[in-house]
């Protein structure tokens, strides 16, 4: 087994995204136990700093050991039990898959889908919800799979007049753009690590309120997940630190050194630079024949999906990915699901979200395409 260091590479594709020097420092401290003091009060600043990024007052805030997926997953298997009525939006792969986890939770699934590219309507969710009456209403912030932004109030207003659980993913969007659990009226939130937060794959932050921690108290059934049963973790996490599995210890000391970084630049700063990049890579990105799938209003920042030229031949845009990769260490991603082969993903995300990353890809992209 080789253990020569990787090439570097520029990671412009839907995550992850490059780690941060100070961030890589943090991951190479010496090990500590995870019952340790001085860990357990590195851990509750982690807990405190993602409570302020994802706009919440929520005690059941805390980094979860494994990646986005397993953050979707802890926030349905906990709040639905079999045979709950659940309405899902599906605006791209990562509502595919929200349906997916509830249909094996055993709920009763609605699913209201909206074309790729487009964002889910706010009529069409009022009217499922109105019609089904379910104890959960989930749904993307951030869908990766197409760069869509989704507006998020009316939902889960119309969500929370029916009485229902608002679940929504917040993979893409954490650390790039605005998130406000609390004003939002959102109950239970999960992202990851890897993507504008600018650490490593293996963590989801996540937060649960007090109603969402009530539902789970009130189950007539266990959670089908041991490892992901907030009721279990939630005597780790709080104040009784009673065991429940090794935490990820140096995963952890480097995302309580990313959200240091972040407090330190301020969100709306960061916010800004996420959408100063943005705008400059869809403003340059033309001259290639490279067109928005999005519209603007509705795009997001960190991840800009782009159609391909139609000039391109099937396969093209792949080889042209590849040799971005392998003679400029670029990466870049393409389409998932329906709009393989059709689109670019280019991610612009924490660390990455600069001009110079944007003049990099340009810089290849004309040697390449000339």
């Amino acid at each position: 087994m080789s253990t020569a260091a990787p090439p570097r590479r520029l990671l412009l594709g839907p995550g992850p995204s490059n780690v941060h020097p100070r961030v890589r420092r943090a991951l190479a401290q010496p090990m500590i136990g995870h019952l340790d003091p001085v860990f357990l009060g590195v851990l509750d600043g982690v807990q405190a700093g993602l409570r302020r990024l994802f706009g919440t007052q929520n005690p059941m805030t805390l980094p979860l050991s494994g990646t986005g997926s397993a953050g979707m997953e802890a926030c349905l298997v906990n709040l639905l039990e079999p045979g709950d009525p659940v309405v899902i939006g599906v605006a791209g792969v990562f509502g595919e898959r929200m349906c997916e986890v509830a249909r094996r939770a055993g709920a009763r699934l609605t699913r209201v889908d909206a074309e790729p590219g487009t964002i889910l309507t706010d009529d069409a969710m009022a009217e499922a919800i109105a019609r089904t009456r379910p104890r959960v209403v989930a749904f993307v912030h951030a869908e990766t799979s197409t760069g869509v932004a989704q507006p998020v109030e009316a939902i889960a207003r119309a969500a929370r007049e029916a009485g229902a659980l608002v679940v929504l993913d917040c993979v893409t969007s954490l650390g790039g753009l605005a998130v406000e659990l609390d004003a939002w009226g959102i109950d239970a939130a999960y992202s990851g690590t890897q993507k504008c937060l600018s650490c490593p794959p293996g963590l989801s932050p996540a937060s649960f309120s007090e109603a969402a921690v009530a539902r789970v108290r009130a189950r007539r059934v266990p959670v089908q997940s041991w490892y992901l049963d907030i009721g279990l973790l939630g005597a780790y996490f709080g104040s009784e630190r009673v065991y429940h599995h090794t935490a990820p210890i140096s995963m952890i000391l480097g995302l309580a050194e990313a959200l240091g970084m972040i407090e330190e630049e301020g969100m709306p700063a960061r916010i800004e630079r996420h959408r100063e990049a943005s705008e400059a890579l869809v403003e340059g990105i033309d001259a290639f024949g490279f067109r928005p799938l999005v519209e603007a209003r509705h795009r997001l920042p960190m991840l800009t999906s782009l159609r391909v030229p139609a000039r391109f031949a099937p396969g093209e845009e792949a080889g042209l990915r590849r040799r971005l990769l392998d003679r400029y260490g670029i990466e870049v991603g393409g389409g998932l699901g329906p709009l393989a082969g059709q689109i670019w993903r280019i991610g612009l995300m924490g660390e990455n979200a600069r001009l110079t990353s944007v003049e990099s890809l340009f810089s290849a992209l004309r040697r390449e395409l000339a």
